[in-house]
């Protein structure tokens, strides 16, 4: 992290850290002081440290330069609620963690404070695995976020079944941003396409029930603390869609991660296959969990790999590897 300076006394969240997060009734021993820090490639996240007791939180800001109020406002509050929501139901114990919100404020940027929780996030984890050839760290890790996906999936189960046709919009979106970025050709595009479609006729993407998804489970949004702990961070996105769509994301991931690191996707597949085992055993048959997860799986995938591939600071080369993954997956 970056460390900026103090927070300036005359900023409106100065005076709402001050009287509604970290209120003093030592009034006159000295006012508060806040150490400002920045999460590394984030222009949104600070950490704010009390200096008298050394306290310290997180606060996101929703609302940004040339960014639609309302749409910043909705998105903090769905992040707000998910929180409260997802504490309620049991995730605030020593293995099953999602942060406590301390304060919300439209007026100042729509942010949301938090509890600062550390740990090491499964970005790290992946790095160090493949760099110290610790496939055991990994392997852990992974477990541990199977059991915290399933306990949130299915503690979260409606009755309604998966709505499949509610992730094209996303899936169309992403495609055409490759294409404004000259990253994917108008043949590409027909074709990735026309794959999507064919999914769509398949009984398996419409079969499951809904459940409340994380809705952006990349590596950086979940840490791993003492005690087998597995944080949560980041559910401004959660929604109720099909649980394939965070396994899919994670195994998209883990597949980026070995391509990037090593030039050998394939080197993912043990992990993918493992975090899916891990994750079905906490299901009556998890064999039959197993299998169901596995056949919808593919597209989610597929999905996750063009997402990554539009990301600017990648080169034009990897991010052809990418799309040819995907494609690979998708076509099936």
């Amino acid at each position: 992290m970056k460390y900026l300076g103090r927070l300036n006394p005359y900023d409106p969240l100065y005076a709402y850290l001050s009287r509604q997060i970290f209120p003093r009734p030592d009034h006159g021993q000295g006012s508060s002081q806040f150490r400002v820090f920045q999460f590394p490639a984030s222009n949104a996240v600070f950490l704010y440290e009390e200096t008298h007791s050394q306290q310290k939180v997180i606060g996101k800001f929703f609302n940004r330069i040339h960014k639609d109020p309302q749409q910043a406002w909705d998105r903090a509050h769905n992040e707000w609620r998910h929180m409260h929501l997802l504490r309620d139901l049991g995730f605030q114990t020593e293995r099953l963690y999602i942060p406590q919100p301390l304060g919300i404020s439209r007026d100042i940027n729509s942010v949301i404070i938090e509890e600062f929780c550390p740990g090491q996030s499964l970005s790290r984890v992946i790095g160090e695995s493949i760099e110290h050839n610790d496939a055991e760290l990994l392997y852990a890790r992974l477990t541990d976020l199977g059991y915290f996906l399933a306990k949130l999936h299915n503690r979260t189960a409606r009755v309604e079944t998966v709505r499949f046709d509610a992730q094209f919009a996303y899936f169309d979106k992403i495609t055409a941003r490759l294409q404004r970025r000259q990253r994917l050709s108008p043949h590409q595009t027909g074709e990735l396409h026309h794959y999507r479609e064919r999914w769509q006729y398949m009984g398996c993407m419409w079969a499951d029930r809904q459940v409340l998804i994380h809705g952006d489970a990349t590596p950086s949004n979940f840490l791993f603390a003492a005690h087998r702990r597995t944080i949560a961070i980041d559910l401004e996105r959660m929604q109720y869609a099909d649980r394939a769509y965070d396994l899919g994301m994670i195994a998209g991931e883990l597949k980026h991660h070995f391509m990037r690191s090593t030039h050998h996707g394939e080197h993912a597949e043990p992990f993918i296959g493992h975090f899916l085992w891990e994750y079905s055993t906490h299901f009556p048959d998890c064999h039959a969990a197993f299998a169901s997860i596995t056949e919808r799986i593919p597209f989610y995938m597929g999905m996750t790999l063009l997402r990554i591939a539009r990301n600017s600071w990648l080169d034009w080369r990897y991010s052809q590897a990418l799309i040819h993954e995907a494609t690979h997956i998708l076509r099936r």
